[in-house]
């Protein structure tokens, strides 16, 4: 019963996204010469759409990328880990860049079926029902389900080293063989744009007035990116506010291209806006759908895409956030809450 619901979900999301063909057209876009200010300041910036790392790629175009920023100071407002994958997430002050670009101990747990295939939120609703709450230093990790009607026993295990201790409490819950694996260079989603995922505050508000049902922590839960930026507070009667959607501007306007920034001293290329899955339509806490959030959510996308994003990326609206890369150069630097982000 369980792979039939898997299945029709999948094949429900997959219709979806073939389905939504039909392009908003975008305003018109003003060129704009740019040049970064002192102290991070971003007044303007042009471009070059490549990294010196090759593990990255290149673009097969030389020309230059000329983006429109506003006039503001962007800070990181909040880093959030998520150790095991699909769980519970933790903020924290402060993360390393890992080995292969993305946050050390992010998504460094992953569960696995013994015929190799993942167990997320994607398959089933019932790993939304399972609660991790980590040691602040990241060193311990507690398994609970507490709304589980079955009492499973609250285990507490070392993190990262514990998987084979946590594989047993897996099993159980899910009442069938679980193999818990770990990687230093973490489980992304995307293999390629590996980096961090990046979202700012004002998108996140912005989803709470589309979805009044969702607060802002549970949209940060649902969408589970790991770095949010945030407007750094302006002088006394200052009234700018970051847009909502302020991070489409760090992919370019093609596929070909990547838009260069820094955040504090780590270099970052921007990919493209994240797709999404089935798992922010549903409660983090207990997997329950919102009916049609979807459909919603691409209409309100499409209908409120920011001139600054450009729709070659869009071939269909349920996108939110930006995929990164990270050159292994920046293995080993520090990213800190409060740390100001640099378009190149």
């Amino acid at each position: 019963m369980m792979v039939r619901c898997v299945i029709s979900r999948w094949v429900k999301s997959r219709t979806l996204a073939n389905d939504i063909t039909l392009f908003r057209k975008p305003p018109p876009r003003q060129p704009v010469a740019e040049t970064v200010g002192a102290q991070g300041r971003v007044v303007a910036s042009e471009l070059n759409p490549q990294l010196a790392d090759p593990c990255l790629g290149t673009d097969a175009s030389p020309a230059k990328l000329s983006v429109m920023t506003g006039a503001t100071e962007a800070c990181l407002a909040n880093i959030r880990l998520h150790p095991i994958k699909s769980l519970d997430p933790i903020s924290v002050p402060e993360a390393r860049v890992g080995p292969s670009g993305g946050l050390e101990h992010d998504r460094a747990w992953a569960l696995y079926t013994v015929d190799n295939r993942w167990v997320n939120g994607k398959r089933t609703p019932l790993v939304l029902r399972i609660r991790a709450a980590f040691a602040p230093d990241l060193s311990r990790v507690t398994l609970s389900a507490p709304n589980d009607s079955r009492r499973i026993p609250v285990r507490d295990f070392a993190f990262p080293d514990g998987t084979e201790n946590a594989a047993e409490w897996f099993s159980v819950y899910f009442e069938q063989k679980i193999l818990v694996r770990h990687s230093r260079n973490g489980f992304p989603d995307d293999a390629i744009a590996n980096g961090p995922t990046i979202v700012s505050t004002a998108t996140l508000r912005a989803l709470c007035d589309w979805f009044p049902e969702i607060d802002i922590e549970e949209a940060r839960r649902r969408f589970r990116t790991t770095l949010e930026i945030e407007a750094v507070d302006g002088p006394p009667g200052s009234s700018y506010r970051m847009p909502p959607f302020w991070e489409d501007r760090l992919f370019g306007p093609a596929k070909t291209y990547a838009v260069r920034f820094r955040i504090a001293d780590v270099n970052f290329e921007g990919s493209n806006p994240c797709a999404r899955c089935s798992v922010p339509s549903r409660d983090s806490y207990t997997g329950m759908d919102i009916n049609g959030f979807q459909r919603r959510f691409s209409d309100l996308r499409r209908d409120t895409l920011p001139a600054w994003a450009t729709q070659a990326h869009f071939d269909h609206f349920y996108r939110l956030a930006v995929n990164t890369r990270v050159a292994r150069s920046e293995s080993g630097k520090k990213l800190r809450v409060g740390d100001p982000i640099v378009l190149l």
